[in-house]
C-alpha cells in the first residue's frame, strides 16, 4: 500500500463508512478482473461519445484504445465513461439545444467519478465545446483530442468535401442546374470516410481553437481521422494525461483570459466558424471571464485571414496538415498572440511554433488571404446587443448594401413559402428570418443560411443580403448576417421589421439599421406588447432549458452554470 491519494481513492460513495466505501469498490474492481495494485495508479477518465448515430465519431473507439495504451505506458489506468453523444445532421432540433445538456452530463460525471485527470474525446461541431464547458466547470485536470477531419471525395475529377460543397451542390439542384440522378450521386461523394467535416466548420475550427488554447498537444487538429498518426497522438494523449494527473495541471491554468484571446484571434485567422465565437464565450463564462463583441472586433481588424480553406478559400484539412497544421499558423501568428500562455504539455504556447511545409495553404501575415478579418460585429437598432457576419466568406458587393425587408416570421413560414412561384422577392431584397434564435427556434439553429428563394435561383441568383437571430454553419457561405440579439422570441427588434422596410447593411461602419422612425419602431413595440408570450415547456430538458439559456452575445450557456457576476 502507498501513499497515493488519489485513483479510486477519490470521491467515494457516502455510506457513512468511508473504509466500507472503499472495501466495496475493491469488490467491484475484481469483478472487472483488476487487482489490488490499481489502486495505488493513478486514473485516468476518458470520455467515449461514440455512437451509431453520430459518423464524425466512428473513430472513437480506436481512438479510446490508443488512449489507453498511451496511459498505461506512463503507469497509469484508463477508463472510459460514455457521455452524451451530438451529431448535428441527427439530432432534433439542433444540436446547440442539447449542447448544454452534454456539458453538465460531461461535468457531473468527472465529479461524480474517481478520476485524477481526463482526456476529453470530441469532434463533431457541439461536442468539443461542451466537453470543454463541463472540464472547465469540474477543475479536474484536462487534456482534449479530436477525432479529426474526412478525407476527401471525387466527383467527375472534381475534389468535393463536406459540407461546403453539400451547400454549393445544393444550391445547383435547387436552381434546376443538376437532376435527381446527379444530386444522388454527389450524396455519394461529399463524406467518404469516418470524422468531422474536412472544410473549415465548427468541427475544424473548434479543434483548432481548442489547441490554440493550449489544451490540445501540438499537431492534433487537422489530423484526418483515419490516419494511424490521429491514433499516435492519441497514444501521446494519454501518456501526457497520467503526467497531468500528478502535476495537478487543472484547466482553469490553462484557459486563462489571454488563452482565449489566443483561441479568438486563430478563428479569425483561420476564417473560422461564427458558431465558434459562441462557444468560446461560453467556455470563458465557466471560468468567469467575459468575451467582449467589440473587442473581438478591434481583433479582427489586426487578424488578417491566413488559411487558404474551404468555405473561405480552397483547401481542405487534410491540405491544412501536409502544410503544418496548427503549429505551422502559430508561425504566422505569433506577431498577435500571447505565445507565454501555459498548455497542457507543461510548456508554454512559444513552444508550439513548427515550421510551415511550404504549400499555398497557410499564407503569410504580410500577404493574408483576407486583410480585413474573418468576422465583423455589427450594431444599430436591429442588433443593439450585437450580430456577426462572416465577412471572409460574403460577396464584397454586398457588404454594404440597403433592400427591401422580405420577412419570415419562423421556420415554418419559411418552409411554406421560400419556394412559392407568387413570392414578392427581388435580388436586391433583404432576406428576414426570425423566432430562430435561443428561445425562439428552440436551440438556435443553424437556419441563418436563408436557401436563395427558387425562382431567383433559377434566375441564377448566387447570394443575397440575409439576416436572423439564428446561427450558420461554419461550412456555409454568402452575405449573412446571424445571432442577432437580443432575438425576437424575447421582444427584440427583429420582431418589429415588416416586409417592405428598408434595411441597410454597413460592414465597414460596423451597421445594421432598419430604415424606421424611432417613433414608428416604439408604436410597433407598443402593439406587440398586448402579444401573450409563448407558454413554458411543461417538463424535462425542455423546461430547463427555456428558463435558464441566455442570449448568443452570452455564449448560449445556462445562467446558472455561471457565476453570477456575468
Amino acid at each position: 500500500m502507498t501513499s497515493w491519494s488519489g485513483g479510486f481513492r477519490k470521491t467515494l460513495t457516502r455510506y457513512g463508512d468511508d473504509a466500507f466505501s472503499l472495501f466495496l469498490r475493491k469488490v467491484f474492481l475484481k469483478a472487472m478482473g483488476y487487482s489490488d495494485a490499481a489502486l495505488d495508479r493513478p486514473i485516468i477518465g476518458i470520455t467515449n461519445t461514440h455512437s451509431a448515430y453520430n459518423s464524425c465519431h466512428a473513430n472513437v473507439p480506436a481512438i479510446i484504445d490508443a488512449v489507453k495504451r498511451g496511459i498505461a505506458m506512463a503507469g497509469g489506468i484508463g477508463f472510459d465513461f460514455p457521455v452524451v453523444s451530438l451529431h448535428e445532421s441527427f439530432t432534433h432540433p439542433t444540436s446547440m439545444y442539447l449542447r448544454n445538456l452534454m456539458a453538465m452530463d460531461t461535468e457531473e460525471m468527472i465529479r461524480a467519478q474517481p478520476m485524477d485527470a481526463v482526456v476529453l474525446i470530441g469532434g463533431c461541431d457541439k461536442t468539443v465545446p461542451a466537453l470543454l464547458m463541463g472540464a472547465a466547470s469540474a477543475g479536474v485536470p484536462a487534456i482534449l483530442t479530436v477525432t479529426g477531419p474526412m478525407l476527401t471525395g471525387r466527383l467527375d475529377g472534381e475534389r468535393t468535401g463536406a459540407c461546403t460543397d453539400c451547400r454549393r451542390f445544393w444550391a445547383r439542384y435547387r436552381a434546376g442546374e443538376l437532376g435527381e440522378a446527379a444530386i444522388e450521386a454527389v450524396s455519394g461523394q461529399l463524406a467518404p470516410t469516418p470524422g468531422t467535416c474536412m472544410v473549415m466548420g465548427t468541427a475544424s475550427t473548434m479543434a483548432l481553437a481548442g489547441e490554440a488554447m493550449g489544451m490540445m498537444l501540438p499537431g492534433g487538429a487537422a489530423i484526418p481521422a483515419v490516419h494511424s498518426e490521429r491514433l499516435r497522438h492519441a497514444e501521446h494523449t494519454g501518456t501526457r494525461a497520467v503526467g497531468l494527473a500528478r502535476e495537478g495541471l487543472s484547466p482553469d491554468r490553462i484557459m486563462t483570459p489571454a488563452a482565449v484571446d489566443n483561441a479568438l484571434r486563430t478563428i479569425l485567422a483561420v476564417g473560422g466558424s461564427t458558431n465558434a465565437l459562441i462557444h468560446l464565450t461560453a467556455v470563458a463564462g465557466r471560468l468567469g471571464y467575459r468575451v467582449d463583441l467589440d473587442r473581438f472586433d478591434s481583433m479582427g481588424r489586426e487578424t488578417p485571414v491566413l488559411v487558404d480553406l474551404k468555405p473561405t478559400g480552397q483547401h481542405y484539412m487534410e491540405d491544412l496538415q501536409a502544410d503544418g497544421g496548427f503549429p505551422a499558423i502559430l508561425r504566422e501568428l505569433a506577431p498577435v498572440l500571447d505565445l507565454g500562455c501555459l498548455t497542457v504539455t507543461g510548456q508554454p504556447l512559444a513552444h508550439s511554433i513548427a515550421e510551415r511545409a511550404g504549400s499555398a495553404v497557410i499564407r503569410p501575415f504580410e500577404r493574408p488571404l483576407h486583410a480585413g478579418g474573418a468576422m465583423a460585429i455589427l450594431r444599430g437598432n436591429l442588433a443593439p446587443d450585437g450580430a456577426v457576419i462572416k465577412q471572409s466568406a460574403a460577396s464584397p458587393d454586398l457588404l454594404q448594401h440597403t433592400g427591401r425587408a422580405v420577412v419570415f416570421d419562423d421556420l415554418e413560414d419559411l418552409a411554406r413559402r421560400i419556394d412559392d412561384p407568387d413570392l414578392d422577392v427581388a435580388a436586391d431584397d433583404v432576406l428576414v428570418l426570425r423566432n430562430a434564435g435561443p428561445i425562439g427556434g428552440p436551440g438556435m439553429p443553424e437556419a441563418g443560411y436563408l436557401p436563395i428563394p427558387r425562382k431567383l435561383a433559377q434566375a441564377g441568383v448566387r447570394d443575397m443580403v440575409r439576416i436572423s437571430d439564428a446561427r450558420m454553419s461554419g461550412t456555409a457561405f454568402g452575405t449573412i448576417v446571424l445571432h442577432v440579439a437580443p432575438e425576437a422570441a424575447i421582444g427584440g427588434p427583429l420582431g418589429l421589421v415588416e416586409t417592405g422596410d428598408s434595411i441597410r447593411l454597413d460592414v465597414a461602419g460596423r451597421r445594421l439599421d432598419a430604415l424606421i422612425p424611432d417613433a414608428e419602431l416604439a408604436a410597433r413595440r407598443d402593439r406587440q406588447s398586448d402579444r401573450r408570450p409563448a407558454a413554458d415547456p411543461e417538463r424535462g430538458y425542455a423546461r430547463l432549458y427555456r428558463s435558464a439559456i441566455q442570449q448568443a452575445d452570452q455564449g448560449c450557456d445556462f445562467d446558472f452554470l455561471r457565476p453570477p457576476s456575468l
